[in-house]
């Protein structure tokens, strides 16, 4: 009888340190968020778990896709510009340091907001300009402007389809 209550609170304390390990694991080292809009779409769609890495904050790179929060909201958005880069958006579409940009996988034209700022912009330091993938339905940069990379919560490492399960 003592060999298996001795068993069993071995076996509890190893359950209490796997959860332990996860809870801190995903408290400060990774995130992971629900994804709640269409402005992702098609490569990330509503519901869509979001693991991202939380101390990737510095040094993105163009077309990463990173976790910020604006407005109250956790936003899910690829990075099109770094620190420096000039962003224009013309009738050719997106346009970033004199070039348009041939985008692999956005399905959509790139067309300027009537509400939002004013182009050509030049990206500040330690800002980045973000655009939604569904270029139509994207609440992004071209509303609130360049994101400070102290208000991005990490870069997106990992998605976990969610539909129909």
């Amino acid at each position: 009888m003592k060999d298996v209550i001795k068993d069993l609170l071995y076996l509890l304390m190893k359950i209490a340190f796997i959860v332990v390990f996860f809870v801190v694991l995903f408290t400060f080292l990774f995130g992971i968020v629900r994804y709640g809009d269409s402005a992702m779409a098609p490569s990330i769609k509503e519901g869509d778990l979001v693991v991202y890495h939380r101390y990737i904050k510095s040094g993105y790179q163009i077309r990463d896709a990173i976790v910020l929060e604006k407005d109250g909201q956790t936003q899910v958005r690829r990075v099109v510009a770094n620190a420096g880069d000039v962003v224009d958006i013309t009738s050719d579409g997106l346009v970033i340091n004199g070039a348009v940009q041939q985008e692999q996988d956005i399905y959509q034209n790139t067309d300027r907001y009537e509400e939002g700022v004013t182009f050509p912009l030049t990206v500040p330091e330690g800002h980045v300009f973000v655009l939604g993938d569904s270029r139509r339905d994207s609440t992004d940069s071209r509303i609130y402007g360049p994101v400070d990379i102290e208000e991005t919560k990490g870069k997106v490492m990992a998605v976990i389809k969610r539909r129909g399960i």
